[in-house]
């Protein structure tokens, strides 16, 4: 089991086809104080690839030493991570526990999206060029892939930065790929790459960069 002190917990299986399937969350408390009135939620990092159907349940408590299982139904499309909340009490305090996302693979990976970085973040200048680099990693042999890099501008516009079809890709190789833009406005970019297999998005990641008016600005920031 993993730990979050005051719970260890797992979230089995971690395997499991496309389609609907029931997890099971076993938490144990290893805390001195018993936990109660609490809300045990499991939550999706991508409700596209995992959805949750029912995501919370309430459990009246779990004492010191004790252990308790949850099932969670869920629709599962593609790989992505869960993580578990809650929110009760503790010795008569208000109580929050949160996990980092434990991945659960989802049919047959032909590929994943390794990373996705701003190379020159966090910050730079307005009419500096950004340079944003993905580094996919082929799971299976595939005959290539798409993928879309796009940037939200702090106005809010979406826009497509690039959609590059990826060479043929053997299991275990790993491949890099880059996109460029030029910021027309200051304030703060979220840059997201997709990759496709054919219609079927099988990856994302997020990045960030903060594009500054003046070289000043920037100094200031940093």
């Amino acid at each position: 089991m993993k730990v979050r002190y005051p719970l260890a917990y797992t979230i089995q299986p971690q395997h499991v086809s496309p389609g609907r399937h029931w997890l099971t969350i076993s938490l144990k408390n290893l805390g001195a104080a018993s936990l109660t009135a609490l809300d045990v939620r499991l939550n999706s990092l991508d409700a596209y690839s995992l959805n949750i159907y029912k995501p919370s349940h309430d459990v009246a408590e779990i004492a010191s030493g004790a252990r308790h299982e949850l099932q969670f139904q869920v629709l599962a499309n593609a790989t992505a991570q869960l993580y578990l909340t809650a929110d009760g009490r503790r010795e008569g305090q208000p109580f929050h526990w949160e996990t980092p996302g434990v991945r659960i693979t989802v049919g047959q990976e032909v590929a994943r999206l390794t990373s996705l970085f701003v190379l020159n973040a966090p910050y730079v200048q307005r009419d500096e060029h950004i340079r944003c680099e993905a580094t996919i990693q082929g799971l299976r042999d595939s005959q290539g892939l798409e993928l879309q890099f796009w940037a939200d501008t702090p106005s809010g516009d979406l826009t497509e930065l690039a959609a590059i079809d990826t060479k043929a890709l053997k299991a275990g190789e790993w491949v890099r790929y880059i996109a460029e833009f030029i910021p027309q406005e200051a304030g703060l970019y979220t840059v997201y790459g997709y990759l496709f297999d054919n219609d079927h998005r099988i990856d994302r990641k997020t990045d960030h960069v903060y594009v500054s008016e003046a070289a000043r600005e920037c100094a200031n920031l940093c």
